[in-house]
């Protein structure tokens, strides 16, 4: 048996040392070889694989950005320190790319701010339940189901009495938040002061109408725009210019004035006395 088995078992190591020459030899041959650059650059990221690079991880970021340095100062969650670092591993120098954008959601209806339809029983997400008609009377205000929060990884908005609401000591500018929103209340703002001022709503109704399904909406009166150039009324609806933006005496003034008190101030020390909801409700 044994003289009969043996030249099988030659046979099959011959293979195999055969084929594992091959596999050797093609691998030294195809090997693409991978700029030391982009370890560098890889390890300079956070890497969060958050995407508000718009690439898919920050392994393919390092990649893109070695080939086309144009797309520094991509990374939200790194900031200017990143790109700083980036930046001497790629032997440039960084201009200032102007503050960093936040989050603001504009809104601030609460639950008991604003009329309600029937109670939804659909698939509790904003994006199917702003399919329906009939959910809230402002088809431009939250709708609370969370979707903003699901899509950041770094924990840092809540759904707080039906309003979604940012933690700017988490948050990281990655953009994911304003790209989930169905009804696009949240934008992308470039944060020149700690708090910056805002108009929290997204209503283009008429200021009558406005009145009739929420208490603290904008009615579009324009008197914010009397006191102050940083603020434009259009379609109903008034705006900051955030491009020339500063607050002095007359923007304090028109936020004062304001009857629905619907301009307030966004960032790190202005958030809202609200009781916090537990975060299982809309997890």
């Amino acid at each position: 048996m044994w003289n009969s088995a043996w030249p099988a078992g030659l046979t099959m190591l011959g293979l195999g040392s055969g084929f594992a020459l091959v596999l050797l030899i093609a691998s030294v041959k195809l090997k693409v070889e991978v700029d030391p650059k982009v370890d560098e650059i890889h390890h300079a990221l956070p890497n969060l694989d958050c995407g508000a690079c718009g690439f898919a991880g920050c392994g393919q970021y390092a990649k893109a950005v070695l080939q086309d340095p144009g797309l520094l100062g991509k990374c939200a969650p790194g900031g200017p320190a990143t790109s700083g670092k980036i930046a001497d591993i790629l032997n440039l120098q960084v201009s200032d790319s102007g503050p960093q954008k936040k989050p603001i959601v504009h809104c601030r209806a609460h639950k008991q701010d604003k009329t309600m339809y029937a109670k939804y029983q659909g698939i509790q997400s904003c994006t199917a339940a702003n399919a329906l008609a009939d959910v809230q009377a402002c088809a431009f205000g939250c709708l609370g189901f969370g979707d903003c929060t699901r899509a950041c990884k770094f924990d840092a908005l809540d759904i707080i009495d039906d309003l979604a609401t940012v933690d700017y000591d988490k948050c990281t500018g990655c953009t994911a938040c304003s790209k989930a929103c169905p009804r696009h209340l949240i934008e992308m703002v470039p944060f020149r002061q700690e708090n910056m001022m805002t108009v929290a709503c997204s209503s283009k109704e008429t200021g009558k109408s406005t009145r009739t399904i929420c208490k603290v909406g904008c009615i579009g009166c324009g008197i914010c725009a009397k006191q102050s150039d940083l603020f434009k009324v259009d379609e109903n609806l008034a705006r900051c210019d955030y491009a020339k933006y500063e607050t002095t005496e007359k923007e304090e003034t028109a936020m004062n004035k304001c009857p629905t008190k619907v301009i307030v101030y966004r960032g790190k020390a202005a958030t809202e006395p609200v009781t916090l909801r537990n975060k299982a409700e809309t997890s």
